[in-house]
């Protein structure tokens, strides 16, 4: 079953073009059940069943595995399996009246702007780590980007003649930014090459050593700075909630939101309607 998850792996990557953190959740996902079937004595997909695999989920829900996580395991498991029905590796999919567990979703975290101003204030912009790190926030909280999009930005991705930045995840779209997040930028870009690149690399944000910034780094520099700003929970999706929430609460359409956000088909281009900066311009409360 091993070389069957491959396949389905190499599938996601090369025709699916998913993203690495899809992938990387699929293979582990895969490798869990195959791993749980194996000491079952199932070692080939045809000798799966509908029964095995109820088996297998009653094993996650007794793991302690929360309904979302186990609803994911059930998404992995099927596309897996459907996988293998339409390339001739099984004649029946034997997942298919397995049912996700109802995961009751939580209203998103959101904070509010005056928590969100203190969080910006934090980085000391006296030294060159502060500036980068007010850059990376301010950037952060200007557009509602994903972490994952903050720390794979490129030099080449940002304009600040037009103040917006090129998103390129999945498929390009732009996404303006007000004055604060210009000047917080200009002033990391003016010290940049400097202090942080020295290995020449277009990323945009680096690290001391001039590689590109991590997740990890990232997740380390935002907690140190919302333990500062007395702010107990925090992650960079609240970050991005809040840039959503506040702008729709100042008056900006849910629609053009969920553009910026990459939510939908209609992603922002140039040639986007006139308004999608003036929208921005008029709710984003930094803009």
């Amino acid at each position: 079953m091993k070389q069957q998850i491959e396949d389905f792996i190499r599938y996601l990557q090369e025709v699916k073009h998913a993203s690495l953190n899809t992938v990387s959740a699929y293979q582990n996902d895969l490798l869990k059940m195959e791993s749980y079937l194996n000491r079952q004595g199932i070692k080939t997909a045809s000798k799966i069943t509908e029964t095995s695999l109820n088996s297998y989920v009653l094993y996650l829900e007794k793991d302690g595995m929360s309904p979302a996580t186990v609803s994911r395991h059930i998404a992995s498991m099927k596309a897996f399996l459907l996988f293998l029905l339409r390339n001739g590796f099984i004649s029946k999919d034997p997942s298919e009246r397995i049912r996700a567990p109802k995961v009751v979703k939580k209203p998103p975290q959101v904070l509010d702007e005056k928590k969100i101003l203190e969080l910006l204030k934090q980085p000391d912009i006296s030294t060159s780590k502060g500036i980068r790190d007010r850059a990376m926030l301010e950037l952060l909280y200007a557009t509602g980007i994903k972490v994952s999009e903050l720390i794979n930005m490129k030099t080449s991705e940002v304009n600040l003649n037009g103040n917006y930045i090129t998103c390129c995840d999945k498929q390009e779209r732009i996404i303006p930014f007000g004055s604060a997040a210009k000047k917080a930028i200009k002033d990391y870009l003016d010290i940049r090459d400097k202090i942080f690149n020295k290995k020449n690399t277009d990323y945009l944000f680096l690290n001391s050593h001039g590689d590109q910034l991590t997740r990890q780094g990232f997740w380390k520099i935002l907690k140190e700075y919302a333990k500062k700003a007395g702010i107990e929970d925090i992650n960079p999706n609240i970050i991005r909630n809040s840039f959503a929430a506040h702008m729709i609460d100042n008056g900006a359409d849910i629609g053009v939101v969920q553009r910026f956000l990459g939510y939908t088909d209609l992603y922002l281009t140039k040639n986007s309607n006139s308004n999608i900066r003036e929208v921005y311009m008029n709710t984003h409360p930094r803009a």
